[in-house]
């Protein structure tokens, strides 16, 4: 039993996958991420205040705090489950993974951007760009709405699919859903603005921390499935990967998004704007040609790629351990 707990099975990962590609996230139905945002939020409230030595301690005293609530919640949730039916622990465990992963949920948000984009109707597109970037959209051009949205695909297949997955094969659902506290963390308070800098410190360092071997390996996952996938740009997409990657401001983000780009032969990265403010984000590719419409429906099928190709990679892992 302990076992199934501590690294699930290919077939807990196999339906925990069919599921979101079935239900994706449906507003009726309980996600444990919102939970976990309240918690943050209360905390915060609480404790984000004093001197900037006092907010860093408290900071990382969250950050444990939230993760081992989580952890511990999971954990005791899973093996009850298993103990009173092992037909129960499997659902529940799968339920679980479940909730960490996004597949659906980005397909859906990136075609809402691409359906009005290719219609013509811009300002429909760059609301609902909006809605998934923090980034100004409201006078965006047809290629940076590509690219906003480009983008969130190639970074969020691992935040939103491979991450969560990966710590799921090491840890089952209680892991996966300490990743997904992880994640929220940082997304909730891992700015580095005047608020959040100490704050949120120890949050951003532990996501950097547990995003850092799945997003090395996505990049890997979206270059093999290439193998399949017809006009990549396979010896390109290596080159610039290893050349672009490290010039991301996140120390994950750019393995993503410079394969994605070399893969398709476009540029990613540029001038950003946020609340009016310009940011310059490195690039990432080369400009080989002018980003249109259909590359977000591209970058749709490298992100199905990516994470099946991960999902075979994790599941020969799981047989030969």
């Amino acid at each position: 039993m302990l076992e199934i707990v501590v690294s699930s099975s290919v077939i807990i990962l196999c339906m925990a996958i069919i599921l979101d590609l079935l239900i994706g996230d449906p507003k009726w139905l309980p996600h444990p991420v919102i939970g976990i945002g309240k918690l943050i939020l209360l905390l915060e409230k609480r404790w984000n205040a004093g001197s900037s030595k006092r907010r860093k301690g408290l900071g990382v005293l969250l950050t444990f705090t939230v993760i081992g609530t989580v952890y511990a919640l999971s954990l005791s949730m899973v093996l009850l489950a298993f103990k009173l039916h092992i037909a129960l622990g499997i659902f529940l465990e799968t339920y679980m993974i479940f909730t960490t992963i996004a597949i659906k949920g980005l397909r859906k948000a990136a075609l809402r951007v691409y359906v009005p984009l290719s219609q013509g109707d811009y300002p429909t597109a760059r609301y609902q760009l909006s809605m998934i970037v923090g980034r100004d959209t409201q006078d965006l051009s047809e290629s940076e709405i590509v690219r906003g949205t480009v983008e969130t695909l190639a970074e969020n297949t691992v935040d939103g699919i491979t991450a969560p997955l990966f710590w799921a094969f090491v840890g089952g659902a209680p892991l996966a859903m300490a990743y997904r506290a992880v994640n929220t963390l940082d997304s909730v308070v891992g700015y580095k603005n005047e608020k959040f800098h100490d704050f949120g410190w120890a949050s951003a360092r532990l996501d950097d921390i547990a995003n850092w071997l799945p997003a090395r390996i996505t990049s890997g996952s979206f270059w093999l499935s290439s193998l399949f996938i017809k006009g990549a740009n396979r010896k390109l997409a290596l080159q610039i990967t290893f050349r672009d990657a490290k010039k991301h401001p996140s120390p994950n983000g750019g393995w993503s998004e410079a394969m994605v780009a070399g893969l398709m032969g476009i540029q990613l990265g540029g001038i950003n704007y946020y609340d009016g403010i310009i940011s310059r984000r490195a690039e990432m590719g080369d400009p080989l040609r002018e980003l249109e419409g259909k590359d977000i429906k591209k970058a749709i099928v490298f992100m199905h790629g990516g994470w099946i190709v991960f999902y075979i990679i994790l599941s020969v892992l799981i047989s030969i351990i």
